[in-house]
Order: C-alpha cells, then sequence, then structure tokens
C-alpha cells in the first residue's frame, strides 16, 4: 500500500512527488505518457516565484544551465515596460518544457518516488481509509491518498465529480514551432506591422531556422491542428504564410476559464491544471501548479506523519483556491487588453500610461510572477504570510538552509529554541541576518507563519502549523 498515489507526471505531479518524499512518504506517480516528451522545443517561463521554490531545494542550477535569463518587465498583457529599479525580483527563465519536464521527473526519481509510465487511472473508490485506484488495464492499487495533478482534461478530477465551473472557450489560438520559407527580414517587416493592431500575434525565432508561431484562428478546427490550420490562420492575420512547414510541435488552445469548486474532496485532492485552467496570458499556467504542489507537500506529509494539526490539510484549498481565483482574473483581462477591437486597444493604451507609475509597473509585476502574494493567517502583522527572499547569512543563505522541507526559525535574538519540535523545525542564531524583525518561523514552502521575539509567542506559532511538540 502507498502512502500517496499521484496520477500525471508533469511539473506539478513531479514536484510533488519529490516533497513528499523529502518526508519519506510512499510515493507511486502514474503517468499516461509512455515517455517523456522530447520532439519539440516548446519554451515557458519560469517565473521569480518558482525560481525561488527551486532554490529552496537545490534545483536552480541545474534548470540555470538549459534556460535563458529574460527581465521581468512586460510580463503583464505583454505591455512592453522595464521593471523598476527598487523590484524584488531578479529574472525570469525561458526553458523549453521537455527540459522542465525531464529534470523534475528525474528529480523525483532520485528522490525514491516510483515513477510508472504508459499507465493511467481509470476508476477510483475512497473510504475512511484511503484511496482504491483502478488502473487502465484493470489493476487496483490502494494508496491512503490520490492527487490528482494529471492536467486540463484530468480524469481524476471527472471521477470525482467536482464542480468546475466557468466560461467555455470564446476564440481560439493556434502555437506552434516550425520551420519558414520566408526570409527574417520580411519576416520582421510583418511581424511588427501586424502586433501593432494584433497584440495576441507572436512570430519569433528560436534559432536552428526555428521559429515559435501563436496566431488567433477565426474559428477552431479539430482538437489537434495540421500545418494547413496555420497557413489558413497566418493568411487571415498577416496576409502570407510565411512559408511554413516542418512543424515539430502544434497545439491548438482556447480561452476555457475554469476552477474547480473544492480542491480536496475526502482523501483526493487535486492541483495544477487538474484544478485549474486557463489562457497562458502571462505563462502563468505551469507555475501556478508547482507552487500547488509545494504548498500541498509538506501539509499533506505531515498529516501522513501524524504531527500536522487536523486542520492543516484544509489549509492547502483555503490557501490556493483564492490564488487561482486571481490567476483567472488577471488572464481574462489580459486576454481583453489583447484583443483587437478600438475599445480594448483604448483601454490598453491607457494601462500603458498607467504602468510609467513604478508602483503600478511593480503592482502589475508581482501579481504575474506571485511574489506579491500575501497568504490570510488572520490578524497577523506584516510580513505574515508573504514569502522571505534569500537573504545572506553568517555561514552560506537562507534558501540552502530549507531544502529539507523543514520548518525553519530565524532568530537574531540567539535566544529561541525549537524544543519539541526540533524532529521537524530547524533553529538559525543569526544576529546578523537582513530581515527587519527580531525573529520569525517560516513554513517550508518559505512563507513567514510569524514574527515576534517570544518564546511562548514561537510556540504557539509552532503549535498552530507544526502540531503538538514531541513528548
Amino acid at each position: 500500500m502507498f502512502d500517496v498515489i499521484i496520477a500525471g507526471c508533469g511539473p506539478t505531479g513531479a514536484m510533488l512527488a519529490a516533497e513528499l518524499r523529502l518526508h519519506d512518504v510512499r510515493v507511486l506517480v502514474l503517468e499516461k505518457e509512455p515517455e517523456p516528451a522530447s520532439s519539440f522545443v516548446r519554451v515557458v517561463s519560469l517565473h521569480v516565484r518558482s525560481l525561488e521554490l527551486m532554490a529552496m531545494r537545490g534545483l536552480l542550477d541545474r534548470l540555470l544551465e538549459h534556460g535563458r535569463r529574460r527581465p521581468v518587465g512586460g510580463v503583464f498583457a505583454a505591455i512592453p515596460k522595464p521593471a523598476p529599479d527598487a523590484l524584488d525580483s531578479a529574472y525570469l527563465l525561458g526553458i523549453p518544457q521537455p527540459v522542465v519536464d525531464r529534470l523534475l521527473g528525474d528529480h523525483a526519481a532520485e528522490s525514491g518516488a516510483e515513477i510508472r509510465r504508459g499507465t493511467q487511472v481509470a476508476g477510483l473508490e475512497q473510504d475512511n481509509d484511503g484511496v482504491t485506484v483502478e488502473l487502465a488495464d484493470g489493476e487496483r492499487l490502494r494508496s491512503r491518498y490520490l492527487v490528482g495533478c494529471d492536467g486540463a482534461r484530468s480524469t481524476v478530477r471527472k471521477l470525482l465529480g467536482v464542480g468546475f465551473p466557468g466560461e467555455p472557450a470564446r476564440t481560439f489560438t493556434l502555437m506552434g514551432e516550425m520551420e519558414v520559407g520566408a526570409p527574417p527580414a520580411e519576416i520582421s517587416a510583418k511581424v511588427a506591422e501586424v502586433r501593432e493592431t494584433t497584440k495576441s500575434f507572436d512570430f519569433r525565432p528560436f534559432g536552428e531556422g526555428i521559429y515559435r508561431v501563436v496566431v488567433p484562428e477565426s474559428e477552431a478546427g479539430a482538437e489537434t491542428p495540421v500545418i494547413e490550420d496555420f497557413r489558413h490562420a497566418l493568411n487571415a492575420v498577416a496576409g502570407t504564410d510565411f512559408g511554413v512547414h516542418s512543424p515539430r510541435w502544434m497545439s491548438r488552445f482556447g480561452d476555457a476559464t475554469r476552477l474547480v469548486e473544492q480542491y480536496r474532496v475526502g482523501r483526493v485532492l487535486l492541483a495544477g491544471d487538474a484544478a485549474h485552467i486557463h489562457p497562458p496570458a502571462g505563462g502563468q499556467g505551469l507555475n501556478l501548479g508547482v507552487q500547488d504542489a509545494v504548498n500541498l507537500g509538506w501539509k499533506l506529509a505531515g498529516h501522513l506523519r501524524g504531527w500536522a494539526p487536523e486542520t492543516l490539510l484544509d489549509t492547502y484549498h483555503a490557501e490556493r483556491h483564492p490564488v487561482a481565483e486571481d490567476v483567472l482574473a488577471n488572464t481574462r483581462a489580459q486576454v481583453e487588453l489583447q484583443a483587437a477591437g478600438p475599445g480594448p486597444r483604448a483601454v490598453r493604451a491607457l494601462l500603458t500610461e498607467l504602468m510609467d507609475f513604478p508602483e503600478v509597473n511593480r503592482y502589475l509585476i508581482e501579481k504575474i510572477t506571485a511574489t506579491g502574494l500575501r497568504y490570510d493567517f488572520g490578524a497577523e502583522p506584516d510580513p505574515v504570510g508573504r514569502r522571505l527572499r534569500d537573504v545572506e547569512l553568517k555561514q552560506g543563505r537562507l534558501y540552502d538552509r530549507l531544502r529539507r522541507g523543514r520548518g525553519l526559525v530565524l532568530d537574531r535574538t540567539e535566544r529561541l529554541t525549537a524544543g519539541g519540535w526540533a524532529d521537524r523545525v530547524d533553529v538559525i542564531a543569526d544576529p546578523t541576518a537582513a530581515v527587519d524583525v527580531p525573529a520569525l518561523l517560516l513554513r517550508p514552502d518559505g512563507y513567514v507563519a510569524w514574527v515576534g521575539e517570544h518564546q511562548q509567542e514561537l510556540d504557539g506559532n509552532l503549535t498552530r502549523w507544526f502540531g503538538e511538540p514531541a513528548g
């Protein structure tokens, strides 16, 4: 019997598996695809908060080897504004999604998760003690919990019967990577002309003669596009098909926007695209899923290990559902801002002017990159509920001390202890730490759970987040 079965070995499922393995949870990951994708170079952006989480788990250097650093400006509705100087964010990382999938899958396997490819969930039944999972080949498996990380068409979500309200797709866009026949100078001139009125159009080189093509469709064709669909759409929008040929990867997506009513139903939970779908404006989807996984991992592990407070697992929905609501709202806004009509163009022009105010620009960048997120922990002072940046310590850096997925007390007073919580919480006594409070408690996901200087207050918050002290 497994502790947790995870459906889906994309970035969300793989990250969750590795997070659970930090706490010796027995994990099985089921992935329907027989092999990791490797035949295309689709590039995604890892946002600031996701990169911080990767640094906390010792993965950042691996990712940096395969990606290209990009400035954080221009992430909201592709409005070309540089980031303000005071922004507490260094860069985004453009990286091929197959590389992210592979690195996080390798990380999960290295952590001790069992990964089975070429199999998928076909049925589930849950009771007071666990979940019985039926596979497509008829095999039945048993686990204490099941987490659906199986994407926008999630089988787990459908079997669970949880509500998935929202709006169906109204518009569709083709996205792909392919070779072109037109000369680069002609392409550059035409793309600049089209983007004056069609902000959702993109046509840019990615090296080795490959271009990334994003073009709106007047009407959707079959679910899986063919090269003729791209030629037709390009001619309609740009007046030329640029001689596109030899596609390496093609996809069609709509602007459907949906969010599950509950992230948890009994012993079954949902994360990533299985819980929320939205247009790719701002490049938030993969990042949102990875951040779901890190929020859930330590909470589910604490519940399985027996130390978590009774209500801790419920905070997964309480914290992440509002975050997804906000992402859905800002992607709706970005889609409207990139529409071709005179009304959206006027609003976009006005917002472009407003973003010359550093406060407005910063607010929108922090919204997209999740660095402005503050969880509601009750009537607590700032920065409680916010992430803590990677500060320098007397010995090393803060994020390096979070690799085991444990809580952390950063104590500038040198008087505090973890006491009976030392089996799940570390203490760093460092009067030189560059924080503006005497001491703070960090959750394993890097969010500040308490600030202060008194042991009694700390003990109360250790109990709130990490359960009763060991006897």
